[in-house]
């Protein structure tokens, strides 16, 4: 908005029209007081002063103008009829116009002064606007800078107290942070601590994780620097989001060295149990089957049944140990893994073959999905027993539905091909399906339905882990379990 101050009521109306011809909205002051109130009330764009006033003459408004700071940057020309010497024209330039009109007024050269100081003043006032929001975000990511540093600064606060090695890896998996008791096992605050040399290569196996943007979770010996000594700590890595992207990875080590070492003591007991048990087992098949031989019993007599159970029984007896046995075998790291070319889908049919002729052909098995006729590197051996153990326990898990589906997918983008087992079975919780996995755990629920030990899912995942692959189960309580387990193609 303009506005026109000229105590001449003529040359008020006549300019007043003039402007708004030019679609300018304007208003009106016959006087310097009047102009000063409406000044300080509202917002102007551009002011024509006259500069013969009683009582308060031109220059006077523009030097009070100029003492506001809501008036002092508005654009003033003057008007005057009279005074047009140079002395009055500098005085008017001193006291704060723009410029210095005489009259009578040329209306066009006027109309174009009007229009310049005009469309200068609305961005002068957008530009202002512009740095004043600028002005409100810079304060304000200011205020959320000293926010998140002092967040930051109590969250590394929180990991110093902790009894663990505590650390944190930016998005890109560079370590940006670690607490004191770090340093017992690294001399770098970039560099992890250095591991046993028949254990996992932390650095390759984050960057394995990190990949998939997937937690690590790591059974190792660290190296204490003081001591030389390597201690066992459960390392985990987790990577944490906001919106669904990567913004940092926490990480920690926990001594779990006196554990291990009562776990190393159980186990020792269990591989020497174990081997005990299996000489004596050897010789009572051998005699059960001379025994059997001797005898010639015929299958319809009672006696011939009985022998048939006793060699189902020695069979379930030397699954167990074969099972302990491999449970020793993991625990001190002599679970050999032989890989080889392989083609898995004959590996998978030959399993399904086998399990069909065990258990007389009353099962059903079918196969869905993506037939991978491909060579995997891999220990036909180990895999064909986790196939093995999955299909017996779809079986042995769903008495009431023999039907078990077979289905394997091939991902291209991760480079590597899923198997899973479905069952229709009893199922299993959510809240326990993570613990399945565990060594001798066994679902409550089934544990009086259904005998076992509770490692043969145990082996499964270590066999696939060693294979560089990942295992997993989703199950709905009875309804039935899907077990799955991956390799990679290369």
């Amino acid at each position: 908005m303009i506005l026109i101050v000229d105590d001449n009521p003529n040359n008020l109306f006549s300019l007043k029209k003039l402007l708004e011809s030019k679609d300018f909205d304007v208003d009106t002051a016959d006087s310097g007081e009047q102009a000063l109130g409406k000044a300080l009330k509202n917002n102007y764009a551009l002011i024509i002063l006259d500069v013969q006033m009683p009582e308060m003459d031109g220059f006077e408004v523009a030097e009070a103008l100029s003492g506001y700071s809501k008036t002092k940057d508005i654009p003033i020309i003057f008007l005057s009829a009279v005074n047009t010497e140079k002395k009055f024209i500098t005085k008017g330039y001193a006291s704060g116009g723009k410029d210095y009109v005489t009259k009578p007024v040329d209306p066009e050269i006027l109309m174009l002064k009007v229009k310049t100081f005009y469309n200068l003043q609305e961005k002068n006032l957008e530009m202002k606007k512009t740095q004043q929001n600028l002005e409100l975000e810079v304060k304000g990511r200011r205020e959320s800078q000293v926010t998140m540093k002092s967040q930051i600064e109590q969250f590394h606060l929180m990991l110093e107290s902790l009894p663990q090695i505590a650390f944190t890896l930016n998005e890109d998996g560079v370590i940006d942070f670690v607490n004191g008791k770090w340093y017992q096992y690294s001399n770098s605050e970039k560099v992890f601590p250095e591991t046993h040399p028949d254990d996992y290569v932390i650095q390759e196996e984050f960057e394995r994780c990190k990949k998939k943007s997937k937690p690590l979770d790591l059974e190792i010996r660290i190296k204490n620097t003081e001591s030389g000594d390597f201690r066992y700590h459960l390392l985990r890595v987790t990577p944490v989001f906001e919106d669904n992207i990567l913004k940092k990875w926490v990480g920690t080590f926990t001594d779990i060295d006196a554990q291990k070492r009562i776990e190393k003591e159980k186990d020792e007991f269990l591989s020497i149990a174990s081997h005990e048990l299996k000489t004596p087992l050897t010789s009572i098949k051998a005699y059960i089957q001379l025994l059997d031989r001797k005898l010639k019993l015929s299958e319809t007599t009672a006696e011939a049944g009985f022998m048939v159970k006793v060699h189902d029984q020695i069979e379930k007896l030397n699954t167990l140990i074969t099972d302990l046995l491999d449970v020793s075998k993991i625990e001190n790291g002599k679970l050999k893994i032989n890989k080889k070319p392989i083609n898995l889908e004959k590996l998978i049919q030959n399993t399904i073959e086998n399990i069909l002729q065990t258990n007389d052909n009353k099962v059903k098995i079918e196969r869905h999905g993506i037939i991978p006729d491909i060579l995997i590197p891999l220990d036909d051996i180990r895999v064909e027993q986790v196939l093995i153990n999955f299909l017996t326990n779809a079986i042995k898990y769903s008495p009431e539905n023999n039907q078990i589906i077979v289905t394997t997918f091939v991902d291209e983008e991760e480079q590597e091909v899923k198997v899973s087992v479905t069952d229709f079975g009893i199922g299993i919780p959510d809240y326990k399906q993570e613990a399945v996995f565990q060594k001798f755990y066994r679902v409550e629920e089934s544990s009086l339905q259904f005998q076992g030990m509770g490692i043969g899912l145990y082996i499964c995942s270590e066999i696939i882990k060693q294979h560089h692959g990942t295992i997993g189960v989703s199950s709905i309580l009875d309804e039935g379990s899907t077990f799955y387990f991956t390799l990679p193609l290369n």
